[in-house]
């Protein structure tokens, strides 16, 4: 069995060998695999998946998705005839595949963002559902070559709230779709534990008294918080109820760091402070849509047909018209997760540099962008600001105050993140657990 981290940014996978949690190297002796994936038309993903399965499996599969099949094996003749491979490709790969050629093919980065969305239909929650047990399938091939047999039992992590408008509703949605992709694929038994639960299992192993724990995790899709009371005689007990004082979670993670960012940084090399002829200033929510890569009814409405003749509009009715024909080229060629992608980078530069560059010569001959920690900063305000409420609301909720704070999660890396959290709970000692693994090998623990 195996303790399965499917996150917003990354995944990865760990056993217990020995006594003690071992994280499984998947790609390139690398702890994570982007989550990413990219088909040359998103059509055919029903069919790779289909191709994934035993015979039981692909019975059930062509019952719940025959139009999916149907649909797909035209899309196979069209890339057959212009000689493309129909090949899914997963990971920072196909961040790369996206990149040549931005128009072409289906690109998702961050899938477990969009599965608590509201207002899905039936079809695209059945989308979502195959990318995720694509995904699935391709790291548990990846797990079980590493470790040379089955593996059929996992506990899989999950944040407090996923990204959602309806709480409960959008939690029961999202594990829904979850339980239902590990189950297409071979798992025969799946569990669920909150993320900083399991973080706070790989924490409690270095304990060696009772301790009241705040875990705060901040991943790249949510923020989540548990007051956890810990200690080495607790770590052999499956009943774990009474230990759990508190939870909290937000949508609120690296991937909204790095769209304020963007917002920030780069949207007003795109027009966003222009001005129209008459004076008035211009309208921003294109500008939000453009880059909001989490948010699948935005990104639904930005590239509609109805939206790119708004935006030719507002061209001609813009006082720089050069200027905003910058996002228009966005809308044309899909450009939204390259410039993302862009402001990420940038992020992840600043952890160690005061200032970063953002070429953006693919949307203007020799365009870029300067952007500062200070002006990062500054983007991350209201972002903090919920953070910090979310952990007042755990500690609230337990009605006592932490003995230590333990920090996990990717983008708690970025020293702007590390700094607000030093400075929320002063008197408190603060340790930093494995960003990118405490979540993962707690998970094989409680496996």
């Amino acid at each position: 069995m195996i303790g399965f981290d499917y996150g917003t940014s990354n995944c990865s996978v760990a056993i217990m060998a020995n006594g003690q949690p071992k994280i499984i190297p998947l790609v390139n002796n690398h702890k994570t695999i982007a989550s990413n994936l990219y088909a040359p038309d998103r059509d055919i993903i029903s069919h790779w998946l289909y191709q994934q399965l035993t015979n039981e499996q692909q019975n059930t599969f062509k019952s719940v998705r025959a139009p999916q099949l149907q649909k797909a094996q035209r899309a196979l003749r069209e890339l057959a005839f212009d000689g493309i491979s129909s090949e899914l490709v997963f990971g920072q790969a196909a961040l790369g595949k996206y990149l040549e050629d931005p128009e072409e093919g289906y690109y998702i980065k961050s899938p477990k963002s969009f599965l608590g969305a509201s207002g899905l239909a039936p079809m695209q929650i059945q989308l979502f559902e195959d990318i995720v047990a694509a995904m699935m399938s391709n790291i548990k091939t990846l797990t079980e070559a590493k470790l040379d047999r089955e593996v059929t039992k996992t506990v899989i992590g999950r944040p407090i709230n996923f990204q959602g408008l309806h709480g409960e509703e959008s939690n029961k949605q999202a594990i829904g779709v979850l339980t239902n992709a590990a189950k297409r694929i071979g798992f025969k038994e799946v569990e669920f534990q909150y993320e900083p639960v399991a973080a706070g299992f790989e924490f409690e192993a270095s304990l060696s008294k009772e301790t009241k724990v705040l875990v705060v995790d901040i991943g790249g899709g949510t923020t989540d918080c548990s007051m956890l009371l810990m200690g080495p005689e607790f770590i052999n007990s499956t009943e774990r109820e009474q230990h759990l004082l508190a939870h909290s979670g937000i949508r609120i993670g690296g991937n909204d760091f790095d769209i304020q960012l963007a917002l920030k940084g780069i949207m007003p090399s795109l027009g966003m402070k222009s001005l129209l002829k008459t004076g008035k200033p211009m309208p921003v929510n294109s500008f939000n849509q453009a880059i909001a890569i989490n948010n699948v009814n935005d990104q639904t409405e930005f590239y509609s047909q109805r939206n790119h003749r708004y935006l030719e509009q507002l061209q001609r009715d813009c006082a720089e018209p050069d200027i905003f024909s910058r996002l228009l080229k966005v809308n044309q060629e899909k450009l939204s997760y390259r410039l993302v992608n862009g402001a990420e980078q940038a992020k992840i530069g600043l952890t160690e540099q005061g200032s970063q560059n953002i070429d953006l010569n693919y949307l203007a001959d020799n365009l870029q962008v300067d952007v500062s920690r200070q002006l990062m900063c500054d983007a991350s305000i209201g972002l903090l600001k919920q953070i910090g409420a979310m952990m007042d609301e755990a500690v609230y909720q337990a009605e006592c105050q932490p003995d230590v704070i333990f920090v996990t999660g990717g983008s708690a890396k970025s020293p702007i993140i590390s700094q607000f959290l030093a400075e929320k709970m002063p008197n408190t000692p603060m340790v930093i657990g494995d960003h990118f693994g405490s979540v993962t090998v707690g998970l094989a623990r409680w496996a």
